[in-house]
């Protein structure tokens, strides 16, 4: 069962294969307990697009797809969103569009979003996060 929700920074991690804390908390967690966003994979997907070895970024992608699924997104992300938008934007405290989106799916899943980016994402109310960097 998914306990984890990694954000693009930590894909991104994983796949150049440090820091080593990050990989050591990686490698220790079982199959199964680690996903990403659909968000964090068009995020992920676009980096490789946009890469100056899109072929070799692509297939470390497909590598990394391959260790950790892929959440598709539901119905009730889009209150989520809102909820968070609209509280952000009431407080002037307004993070990136694609952080709003995946702050909403993993919260709307009640999961923890394990990322580097913790400045911006505490911001956001009833979300569990985790650094692994820290």
């Amino acid at each position: 069962m998914v306990q984890y929700v990694l954000d693009t920074n930590i894909c991104i991690y994983i796949a150049k294969q440090q820091p080593p804390e990050v990989l050591e908390k990686f490698s220790s967690l079982r199959v199964g307990s680690l996903a990403m966003s659909l968000v964090t994979h068009g995020e992920l997907l676009y980096g490789a697009y946009r890469s100056q070895n899109s072929e070799k970024a692509h297939t470390i992608l497909d590598e990394l797809v391959s260790m950790i699924s892929v959440i598709p997104i539901g119905k009730a992300v889009a209150q989520h969103y809102a909820e968070i938008r609209a509280d952000l934007t009431s407080k002037g405290l307004l993070i990136g569009n694609n952080d709003l989106w995946i702050a909403a799916h993993v919260r709307s899943l009640d999961k923890i979003l394990v990322t580097n980016n913790t400045k911006e994402f505490e911001r956001v109310q009833g979300l569990n996060i985790e650094n692994w960097c820290a």
